[in-house]
């Protein structure tokens, strides 16, 4: 017997060992179904369970299952990621509690000490996803950083490499000052400070007192201007292209350019130009073939070394001891220095407050500097044209596929790939120094040694390349490289492509698009079919949740308290095509009571015999109800399918509800009370029809509840022709003479919910019983009426029902059901008068609230200045508003 009270945490590990145990999860490349692939997006190996996994994978893992229930052979490609940066910051930390550094160990000790904490510590992400109940083939879970993907990894260099299109060169990167590694945009966070303006005088050449002012957020890095730059259309400059400006401290002759980066109604409209310390001034320093001195070190402290011989060639200009005071200086105190000299110089004109976006390493925390550096760079502009035609042709679609948009707009604006990290944990550049600098890249350090004794004519001592690959180099090949590439294996013949990848609208270009040119450029082929994009877990009101709003949903203690169905069934309702999540707890309670409304249908149905009958045949049903149910679950099955076809995953939440709350529990279940108690044949037809619906609504929502549908299954006693993870996907049954079933049912539905609508409008007590008179009825429908009187008695509370003979009676409440009005007389039961007075006074209130709501969204100001989620709340409130109101004016008219 089931117990009085679904309780997750008794059950949900047991059957989750049970599925692995039997290896329930693995995909069958020996099989002839058709295989269905999705590779997961690998979780940071340091990683923990938060909303944004709990989204993506119970998306995915609906995908799976439901596959997986329509006969697939269904591989959901298991793995973590090596996340260089993130696991070395771990342990690093972990290190310096110990008194130690990464510098103490060396290297090697070092990489060891990362591994061993790898083998302890780096299994948490994979344990919680067993709690939210994914079903990965776990025995074939890979590393990006395990001996065959290293394999991968270093095969794509050297080939990527040998054909032109990795190269190591010069260029500006993000560079984290803390961590003294290059970082990727991902790992960019921009945050708004405040900070100053402040507008500085060049002296211009030849022309004493005369100057050109430029404004700067950052004057220290002026050490490192080689040019101003002014707009070729802004006139006020038109005379000063072409001459020169005296860089002040320096004395650097800077030559006026005209350059449209320069915007004129920004600051003055001239800017200093510091190709090697900002991105946009490195282009512009690119198109006029600028000198690019860097003036900043690793560590982002003042170095003179490339600007000395620019101020010792100006002995009466620079401020030989200013400039030697500032080397070393961190590029704060050497702005507050410079800033202090510049006004006492008389060269400081002005300086304003500005509120402005400051990009700060997300890790780190610290503003990160753009640096000239030395770095590994890979093609992507050359790389990306295979994955842009293979989503203009259809070969890979988005959806929603307004994504494709912001697909071609990173990919059709692309820079050289920064693949270098300054870090040791990671896949290190399979790259050789000879004495010369001479470069041999190679997969092994064997076939280094081998061509340089080639290029050298002897043997000869090479050095490694110090820095790793950027994590998303080894990320990029992980749809062919976890199936067992570079050898050609059975499984990356049977899985690649993949069907679907499921992820983020943020790493579209980070992921997506790389997995797009490496799947291209070496398995000639896409790697996946569909991307599906889903959008961000937000709080209840729209935002974004954050350690500093307090609005961290911890997926983690939803499952302890709610269980881990309840929490993939809220996410699946509320996963929309293209918009975010509003999740809060209360939806997850909700959730929680779907369950226990589908639970206690259950145990109503073991507690009255019900029993799966494998001979039942759903056409041989001759009752009215039993017709009306199947019809109902075939339509169920049918828009629950077509709603994960077209990944509407909202949609198949509400028909999995709709179908299983209302149409099964509320209306099937109640009706078939009286048939059941009654006994004989009809029961017995009812029992068979109720164990056939709650196996197929079972199956139904296995691929969102896993655990408490797999319980019920087993259980109740359908178990015994194997588990519901394996089970067939519900198909629809034949119904004979299914439309007059539905019409007859449907018209017993509606009648007796506008009843119950009309008492509750009316505030009629429970307890009272009000009779039902029918006007303008058909004979039919008075036959329909007298058929299902007891029905309609006891869920109504109706004592009789006839037909209206004679007038019209005074103090009656009304509504229609087809060509029939249905009068309930009120005048002993409820004060009718203060009934309409209150409605009445009601519908004032909330229209007057809707009216308020429709102003404020009038108003052009209100909706450009306020944050989105506050605009989003004021349109749901409206909705509602307007909702209640028509909702309202219903009620006043059913008062006769």
């Amino acid at each position: 017997m089931l117990e009085k009270t679904y309780d997750p945490a008794a059950i949900e590990a047991l059957r989750y060992a049970e599925w692995e145990r039997n290896g329930a999860f693995a995909a069958h490349p020996e099989s002839d179904a058709a295989p269905f692939t999705i590779m997961i997006p690998p979780p940071n190996v340091t990683g923990s369970l938060h909303m944004g996994h709990a989204l993506t994978f119970t998306i995915q893992d609906t995908l799976i299952r439901w596959r997986r229930m329509q006969g697939r052979d269904a591989l959901w490609q298991p793995g973590t990621d090596h996340a260089g940066i993130a696991t070395q910051m771990v342990v690093e930390r972990l290190l310096a509690e110990q008194q130690s550094s990464r510098e103490k160990l060396g290297r090697t000790a070092f990489v060891e000490r990362v591994w061993r904490w790898r083998e302890e510590s780096g299994g948490t992400i994979t344990r919680q996803l067993r709690r939210l109940g994914a079903s990965l083939d776990w025995p074939r879970e890979r590393f990006t950083m395990d001996e065959g993907l290293s394999r991968a990894v270093r095969r794509v260099f050297v080939t990527l490499h040998r054909d032109g299109l990795i190269y190591r060169a010069r260029r500006l990167v993000n560079w984290d000052p803390k961590f003294q590694s290059a970082i990727s945009d991902l790992e960019v966070e921009s945050r708004e400070t405040r900070g100053t303006l402040w507008y500085i005088r060049y002296p211009l050449e030849g022309t004493d007192g005369a100057f050109i002012t430029v404004a700067t957020t950052r004057p220290e890095t002026m050490l490192g201007d080689v040019a101003v730059a002014v707009h070729p259309g802004d006139e006020r400059y038109r005379g000063l292209v072409g001459r020169h400006a005296i860089l002040p401290l320096v004395g650097r002759r800077l030559p006026i350019i005209a350059d449209a980066y320069s915007d004129p109604g920004k600051g003055t409209g001239a800017v200093k130009i510091t190709p090697a310390h900002d991105f946009n001034d490195f282009k512009v320093g690119e198109r006029h073939a600028l000198p690019m001195p860097s003036v900043l070190d690793r560590e982002a402290r003042i170095r003179l070394d490339e600007i000395a011989a620019s101020f010792a060639a100006a002995p009466g200009v620079a401020d030989h001891e200013f400039l030697r005071g500032l080397g070393g200086e961190d590029r704060f105190s050497a702005r507050e220095a410079i800033v202090q000299k510049l006004a006492a110089l008389g060269l400081l004109e002005k300086s304003e407050p500005q509120l402005h976006q400051v990009p700060h390493g997300d890790r780190s925390g610290v503003p990160i500097e753009p640096l000239l550096t030395w770095q590994w760079f890979c093609n992507a502009v050359e790389l990306a044209k295979p994955a842009m035609a293979a989503v203009e042709d259809g070969r890979t679609q988005f959806v929603p596929k307004q994504w494709e948009n912001t697909f071609f707009a990173w990919m059709r604006n692309l820079e050289p790939w920064c693949i270098s990290r300054q870090l040791w944990w990671g896949h290190r550049i399979p790259a050789w120094y000879g004495p010369d600098a001479t470069i041999f890249v190679a997969e092994t350090a064997e076939e280094a040694k081998a061509a340089a004794a080639s290029h050298y004519g002897k043997i000869t001592e090479l050095r490694q390349d110090e820095d790793v690959l950027d994590t998303w180099f080894s990320s990029a090949l992980w749809p062919f490289s976890t199936l067992g590439w570079p050898q050609e294996t059975p499984a990356l013949a049977r899985y690649y492509p993949g069907d679907v990848l499921v992820t983020g609208f943020d790493i579209i270009f980070f992921w997506v698009a790389r997995m797009m040119m490496m799947g291209h450029h070496f398995m000639h082929d896409v790697p996946f079919r569909t991307v599906y994009i889903h959008g961000l877990v937000r709080d209840p009101r729209g935002q974004k949740m954050s350690k500093s709003k307090g609005n961290i949903i911890d997926p983690l203690e939803l499952i302890d308290r709610y269980g881990a169905d309840a929490l993939r069934f809220a996410i699946v309702q509320l996963t929309g095509p293209g918009r975010d999540i509003k999740l809060g707890v209360e939806r997850v309670e909700a959730a929680r009571s779907f369950i226990t409304k589908i639970w206690n249908a259950a145990r109503f149905c073991e507690m009255n015999e019900v029993r799966p009958d494998p001979d039942f045949r759903p056409e041989s049903a001759r009752l009215p109800l039993c017709r009306w149910a199947m019809d109902a679950l075939n339509r169920a099955i049918g828009e629950a399918t077509a709603a994960l076809e077209a990944f509407r995953f909202d949609e198949y939440g509400a028909v999995c509800h709709r179908f299983a709350w209302h149409q099964f529990c509320d209306w099937f279940v109640e009706l078939a009370k009286p048939v059941l108690a009654a006994g004989g044949a009809e029961a017995a037809e009812v029992r068979a029809t109720a164990a056939h619906v709650l196996g197929q609504l079972l199956s139904l929502l296995h691929p969102a509840i896993p655990f408490v549908s797999e319980e019920l299954w087993d259980r109740l006693g359908y178990g015994a022709s194997g588990s519901l993870i394996r089970a067939a996907w519900p198909a629809p049954s034949r119904i004979a003479d299914a439309e007059a079933a539905r019409k007859e049912l449907d018209w017993v539905v509606r009648l007796i919910g506008e009843i119950r609508a009309v008492r509750a409008e009316m505030n009629v007590p429970p307890a009272i019983l009000v009779p039902i008179l029918l006007k303008d009825a058909l004979p039919a429908t008075l036959a329909l009426a007298r058929r299902w009187q007891e029905a309609i008695g006891r869920l109504a509370r109706v004592p009789e029902i006839r037909p209206l003979d004679g007038e019209m009676p005074r103090g009656v409440a009304q509504a229609m059901v087809d060509e029939a009005t249905v009068i309930l007389p009120l005048a002993e039961i409820v004060d009718l008068a203060a009934e309409r007075a209150r409605l009445d006074r009601e519908r004032g209130k909330v229209g007057r609230e809707a009216e308020r709501l429709k102003q404020k969204l009038a108003d052009t100001a209100f909706v450009s200045r306020a944050p989105e989620e506050v605009v989003e709340e004021n349109r749901e409130r409206l909705t509602a508003a307007e909702a209640e109101l028509a909702r309202l004016e219903a009620a006043l008219r059913r008062i006769a």
